[in-house]
């Protein structure tokens, strides 16, 4: 089945889970599509790990819907063998040996590939001896990512497992992720602050901050509708409908302006206009998320929603 005709990675709808009186998600709706390695970004607390916590079946939530690959996380035995999770830390049984650890990655999952897995091994320097305990973080990383790739799941989820790694055992761990995505011709979900790591490996983006998701789509389209504009406060409170102000900063003189917006239509941004970086896009939507979280509005027409 190709991409296109395949159910969404992802198809939440009014998403809400609660712990307690803390609110960790909020209505959140989202559809992303199959076959894409998406970034998931956002704060500490923002509600990153609850996401993929219900995605794996590891929770449930308050109200609302979430599906993965078209059905309720981990309905069955089957649909559970069909993701891969890699939680935080990459967490493996300290005592138990490579070795160990690939023959309970046997037992435990049915289309378990232990040719993919031995390689895999091989290819990192892992010896089947060695115990976990003993091994350093990236190759604890190496040993979680194989195991987890090894039951040939058609969606991998790691939940920041590069965030301790050192720069160049990161490194290997992305590219072997990508291989493992690109060997088995699944989908990815990559949860992480590095966002140099995601803009990387990813070409999916959500940003998820004050529980709610406050942008999601394709890096590409993403980066084509959001622009850099410099123009005065007055043209400011004049933008033609469909161009959103997503962050407002002030220029040297105070009479300028430059502004972060979406473009929702063909019409062109007035202003002198310049691209964004991804870092640009993701700090404006957390920065307005947080500002709103805290209750400071932006000034009257600053936002053309």
């Amino acid at each position: 089945m190709s991409n296109e005709q395949s159910p969404p990675v992802f198809a939440a709808r009014g998403l809400t889970k609660k712990y307690g009186r803390r609110t960790a998600l909020d209505d959140v709706n989202l559809t992303v599509p199959a076959g894409r390695v998406i970034g998931l970004v956002g704060p500490n607390g923002a509600g990153k790990s609850t996401l993929l916590h219900l995605a794996c079946g590891l929770t449930e939530p308050t109200s609302g819907r979430l599906d993965v690959l078209g059905a309720r996380p981990a309905a069955d035995a089957a649909h559970l063998a069909r993701v891969g999770f890699v939680a935080q830390d990459t967490p493996v049984y300290a005592s138990l040996s490579v070795a160990d650890h690939l023959r309970l990655g046997a037992r435990l999952n049915p289309a378990w590939d232990q040719a993919l897995a031995e390689r895999r091994i091989a290819q990192v320097g892992l010896a089947p001896d060695q115990r976990a305990g003993r091994l350093s973080g990236g190759q604890r990383a190496q040993l979680a990512l194989t195991i987890a790739a090894a039951s040939r799941p058609e969606l991998l989820i790691f939940d920041e497992p590069a965030a301790a790694l050192d720069p160049l055992a990161r490194q290997a761990f992305l590219e072997n992720l990508m291989e493992f995505v690109t060997e088995l011709g699944a989908s990815a979900v990559l949860s992480s602050h590095l966002l140099g790591d995601v803009e990387q490996v990813c070409d999916h983006l959500i940003v998820l901050c004050a529980s709610r998701v406050q942008v999601a789509g394709d890096i590409p389209d993403l980066l084509a509708a959001h622009h850099r504009i410099v123009l005065s406060r007055e043209a400011l409170d004049r933008l033609p409908a469909g161009i959103e102000v997503v962050r407002v900063t002030d220029a040297d003189d105070g009479r300028y302006v430059s502004a972060l917006v979406r473009r929702d239509t063909a019409t062109p941004p007035p202003g002198a206009v310049e691209p964004v970086t991804l870092e640009e896009l993701v700090l404006a939507y957390m920065t307005r998320a947080a500002a709103t979280a805290a209750g400071v509005r932006a000034p009257a027409g600053r936002s053309a929603r």
